[in-house]
């Protein structure tokens, strides 16, 4: 008689309100990524700078979204730097897009907290936040 062995799989974040974040995630990296690198291609000379950092918001976009979704606690750090540094990215571009428009000639993801993706970007973080501190 062959004996059993119970393997326990992590639990994923990717329950309840948990599964609605991630979409959203999901769908911002979507956007940020095809934005940029529409950015890029077409017209990177025009504003390099506002370009970049979408580019970086796509792949820190992208980063948290497979940090969501996988299990373990490495992924449960993972997305806890991303989505800070998220935060922390959201409100330094923000605040610098409204104090030195001049930087900013063509609006970034994080541009005016996110306002041309209806501030999702300055919420979201903050949502992802209370998520994984409730989930740990």
């Amino acid at each position: 008689m062959a004996q059993e062995t119970l393997v326990e799989r992590p639990r994923t974040r990717a329950r309840g309100i948990g599964r609605v974040l991630i979409i959203v995630y999901g769908i911002l990296a979507l956007a940020a990524t095809g934005r940029s690198v529409y950015e890029i291609i077409a017209k990177f000379d025009e504003a390099p700078f506002a370009y970049t950092l979408s580019a970086l918001a796509a792949v820190v976009y992208i980063v948290a979204t497979i940090a969501l979704i996988a299990p373990g606690p490495v992924w449960y750090r993972v997305a806890w730097i991303t989505i800070s540094f998220e935060l922390v990215g959201v409100l330094t571009v923000g605040t610098l897009s409204l104090f030195l428009p001049d930087l900013f000639a063509k609006a970034s993801v994080w541009s005016w907290y996110g306002m041309g993706y209806l501030f999702i970007p300055l919420v979201l973080p903050v949502l992802g936040m209370l998520w994984l501190r409730r989930t740990k």
